[in-house]
């Protein structure tokens, strides 16, 4: 629902922060009762997570979102409300959240959009509009000009795995899908919960594949190494 080094766009472009996708063959000998084992899938997107979590782990529902934010959400079953994003893919969901435009721009410019829906179970930080201001509207422009660059970026605000705000703060440290931007730190809990440093602005979010916070900060990647 990846920053500022070059990292590629393996990501299909995230990668999400896709932010934006998912072959394999099988060698039969031709004599005998042997068989070559038929090699792994191979993923077209370094945002493929490495495992499924089991069903419902992570999983989070309307009464479980919390943060001051929240309540800046659209009401009822109105485009970019809690009702509306819940049976949505993650970036479907988040291309109505009126707190994420910012995000939903890069995550198209870097074209990770079916990416992002495609996942399994995934956790997504997401930053709030301000967070991008933060960087600047040049800076912003720049950096969706320059997907090689915004991928990993949005990369290091997802997670292949799905977590709560409960499993987050059981975890205190997780790996992003830009695991070479560092681990994420997770400290405090409930309102204070924080990763890198940034605060969860409306946090548990439900969409179809994924658990989302929206956050205050821009994550960026190697700065928490």
């Amino acid at each position: 629902m990846s920053k500022l080094r070059v990292a590629g766009t393996g990501v299909a472009a995230v990668a999400l922060l896709s932010l934006a996708a998912c072959g394999g063959g099988e060698d039969t000998a031709s004599g005998g009762n042997t068989s070559a084992p038929a090699p792994p899938p191979s993923p077209s997107s370094s945002m493929m997570p490495p495992s499924a979590p089991a069903a419902g782990e992570g999983v989070t529902t309307n009464a479980d979102v919390f943060g001051p934010a929240c309540s800046q959400l659209p009401q009822g079953s109105a485009p970019g409300s809690l009702d509306s994003m819940g049976p949505q893919p993650v970036a479907s969901a988040a291309s109505t959240n009126p707190l994420l435009t910012k995000l939903v721009a890069a995550v198209k410019a870097t074209n990770l959009v079916d990416t992002l829906n495609s996942q399994q179970a995934i956790t997504v930080f997401a930053p709030a509009d301000p967070a991008f201001n933060a960087l600047g509207d040049a800076k912003f422009k720049e950096l969706a000009g320059k997907p090689n660059e915004l991928a990993p970026i949005l990369q290091y605000h997802v997670v292949g795995k799905r977590y709560d705000a409960k499993g987050l703060e059981g975890a205190g440290s997780l790996d992003s899908l830009n695991t070479a931007g560092g681990p994420l730190k997770i400290e405090g809990s409930g309102e204070n919960l924080t990763v890198n440093g940034a605060k969860v602005l409306c946090g548990n979010i439900p969409t179809k594949n994924a658990t989302v916070f929206v956050i205050d900060k821009v994550l960026m990647p190697g700065t928490n190494k």
